[in-house]
C-alpha cells in the first residue's frame, strides 16, 4: 500500500527530473523516472531494428523483453533482459527518437501499468514525467507542474551538454525544446498539461535547491 504519491509533470528542461530525485531523497521516497522507461523501450526497439512508426512492433518489444526498474542509491536503474542499460539510454540518439514510443497509445498504456505497479510496491513515491498527475496517478496525494521560460530551459540544456563535452547552439536547443513542447501538448494520448489540481511552479528564476525546498514545504503543508 502506497502511503504517499507525489507527481511532478512539466516540459523538457523545466527541472522536474532533478527536482523529483532530490525531493524523493528528502522525503525518504523512491524516485520513478518515467522518461527512463520510455528510453529503455526505445533502446530495445532500436537494437531490434523494428519500425518505430509501427505500434504493434513496439508493443511486441515490451512483451518479448524483460524490463526491470529498481532504485539504488536514490537513482533509478533500468535493465533489459538482465543487462543494465541505465547509462546507454541517455545516448542522444535514443533521446532523439523516444518520442515515437511516447506517441504510441498501446505502449503508453502498458508503461502506465508498469508505473503503477512500481508505485504499488513502495510506501512513498515521487514520480516525474509528462502525464503523471493527469493519467498515471490521477489520485496522487500531491501534484506539481513545473514550467520555465523556453530560453532558460535552452540555457539549462546547453549547460548539461557542455558538462558532457558536447556543444550545441542556444538557438538550436530552444527550437528543439519548443518543437518538443508542441508535440507533447498535441499528443492524442496523455498530452502535456497541468492536472486540474496541480500546483504550478515557475522555475525560471529559481535555483534547483530553491525549487526542491518549495516543493518539500508544499508537500508537508498539503499532507
Amino acid at each position: 500500500m502506497t502511503d504517499l504519491i507525489v507527481t511532478i509533470d512539466g516540459p523538457a528542461a523545466s527541472g522536474k527530473s532533478t527536482a523529483a530525485r532530490l525531493l524523493a531523497r528528502k522525503l525518504g521516497a523512491s524516485f520513478l523516472d518515467t522518461g527512463a522507461m520510455y528510453r529503455a523501450v526505445t533502446l530495445a526497439a532500436m537494437k531490434a531494428g523494428v519500425d518505430l512508426n509501427n505500434q504493434e512492433e513496439l508493443l511486441g518489444i515490451l512483451n518479448k523483453h524483460q524490463f526491470r526498474f529498481s532504485v539504488r542509491a536514490g537513482r533509478m536503474r533500468i535493465s533489459v533482459d538482465a543487462v543494465d542499460v541505465t547509462e546507454m539510454i541517455r545516448n542522444p540518439q535514443v533521446t532523439a527518437v523516444a518520442g515515437y514510443i511516447a506517441a504510441a497509445p498501446k505502449v503508453r498504456k502498458k508503461l502506465v501499468q508498469m508505473q503503477r505497479q512500481f508505485a504499488a510496491e513502495r510506501k512513498k513515491v515521487v514520480t516525474e514525467g509528462r502525464d503523471q498527475g493527469t493519467v498515471a496517478f490521477a489520485d496522487a496525494h500531491v501534484k506539481f507542474y513545473l514550467t520555465a521560460d523556453p530560453a532558460e530551459r535552452a540555457r539549462r540544456r546547453q549547460a548539461e551538454l557542455e558538462a558532457k563535452g558536447e556543444n550545441e547552439s542556444l538557438e538550436q536547443l530552444q527550437k528543439a525544446i519548443e518543437k518538443r513542447d508542441k508535440s507533447d501538448q498535441n499528443r492524442a494520448v496523455g498530452p502535456l498539461k497541468p492536472a486540474k489540481d496541480a500546483i504550478v511552479v515557475d522555475t525560471t528564476n529559481l535555483s534547483i535547491d530553491e525549487v526542491v525546498e518549495r516543493l518539500h514545504t508544499l508537500v508537508k503543508e498539503t499532507c
